[in-house]
């Protein structure tokens, strides 16, 4: 099999390797210390399988971004109202770092985590303005199927 050799590297590529990574930890929240934004929209879309929670600013421009199944959930465990809790804690985490204090909510779906993520929002410290409801609902919709003949 043969020797096996232990690779050491220098303090000159740890130091590299270093940076590397500080540079990877800035470019997370790409936000400038001048640009401070203090105001956002947080689009909550919930589903029979999971909770996703985007913050934007009032542009539409995403700022950070996410959800139960990134957190760490599995299976069904994912569209609970628990992890649409811990979501929204999450959320609340980036915004104080990029320095949002005031947000509109936009709620969209129909899974079980509507209220609970819109409770953590507010009992976090984040001001909520308003509170939106955008479930597209068809109104008459597509043509329904041909009767079914047996």
């Amino acid at each position: 099999m043969g020797k096996k050799r232990i690779i050491k590297k220098t303090e000159e590529e740890l130091l590299k390797e270093r940076e590397k990574v500080e540079q990877a930890l800035k470019k997370e929240v790409k936000i400038e210390p001048s640009k401070k934004i203090s105001a956002g929209r947080v689009y909550i879309s919930t589903s029979y399988n999971n909770t996703l929670m985007t913050l934007t600013n009032l542009q539409g421009g995403v700022l950070a971004w996410t959800s139960a199944g990134n957190i760490g959930f599995k299976g069904t465990k994912k569209a609970t109202p628990f992890a649409a809790s811990k979501v929204a804690e999450r959320l609340v985490q980036k915004a104080k770092k990029i320095g949002i204090e005031k947000i509109e909510v936009l709620v969209k779906g129909i899974g079980s985590g509507r209220e609970s993520a819109i409770r953590s929002l507010a009992s976090r410290g984040l001001e909520i303005s308003s509170i939106k409801d955008i479930t597209p609902i068809p109104h008459n919709g597509c043509r329904p199927p041909k009767v079914r003949r047996v």
